[in-house]
């Protein structure tokens, strides 16, 4: 069953969601010895690595990766590594060897074999789909149901047996070449937070909570390892 949590506004669930993301990490790790993160990019991401930058948390004991990444270079404004870089990595001081970001400045191809590659080096595997398994994926959804760069309709939805990490050559949004964690890799994950503001985001949350479809990547992610934080605007229907 998915948690959902309703919060006023985007302040609240970005509070909401840094310490609930401290929280994972530090069971991840007092538990296995140490714990891993994906990031994704986006506004209310933004403000929720701003304030788990002060969160309770031994940075040494995790390694932080990425969901998802445009194919630019690690400096392009666009970038989600340099939004994370900016809001979270360097006022958290995490240790610049456990940061693995997502190559966008190479061939396509190339950089989501190279992150498949590093993912399986450093990753334990999930023992039912060998795929690897992350501790928390925070995530965003787009009006669209997207999360990552997973969009609807997408082939890499019905792959069987994808890696890791897949080069996107069609994104709807630009730019169309991106980098993405493949859809098992988010259902293996012990938890996926999912983050959601505003009301252009209210139906494709309604959407994500209805039946499972490939128009709604979102609707595929592990429910019972999902936790949905949102704000008024964003909850469907709105606050009764």
């Amino acid at each position: 069953m998915t948690r959902l949590t309703t919060c006023a506004d985007p302040a609240v669930v970005a509070e909401r969601a840094a310490s609930q993301i401290a929280l994972s990490l530090r069971s991840a790790y007092e538990e296995r010895g140490h714990a891993h993160l994906a990031l994704s990019g986006g506004t209310t991401p933004k403000l929720t690595y701003e304030l788990l930058a002060g969160q309770d948390v031994d940075w040494s004991a995790v390694d932080v990766w990425f969901a998802d990444e445009r194919c630019v270079g690690p400096d392009d404004p666009e970038s989600n590594y340099r939004l994370a870089a900016e809001s979270l990595l360097e006022a958290a001081h995490v240790p610049p060897g456990q940061v693995h970001r997502m190559e966008g400045e190479l061939e396509p191809a190339q950089g989501a074999h190279r992150y498949a590659l590093e993912l399986a080096a450093h990753l334990p595997a999930d023992a039912g789909t060998s795929q690897p398994v992350m501790d928390v994926i925070v995530l965003g959804i787009g009006p669209d149901g997207h999360v990552a760069s997973l969009f609807p309709g997408s082939e890499v939805l019905r792959a069987v047996d994808p890696p890791s990490c897949i080069a996107i050559s069609d994104s709807p949004k630009p730019p169309p070449e991106r980098l993405t964690l493949s859809l098992p890799v988010l259902r293996a994950a012990r938890n996926c937070l999912l983050l959601a503001t505003g009301a252009s985001k209210a139906d494709a949350v309604s959407a994500m909570l209805a039946e499972p479809t490939e128009h709604v990547p979102a609707s595929l992610l592990r429910r019972e390892r999902l936790s949905v934080i949102v704000d008024d605007g964003a909850l469907p229907g709105g606050r009764p």
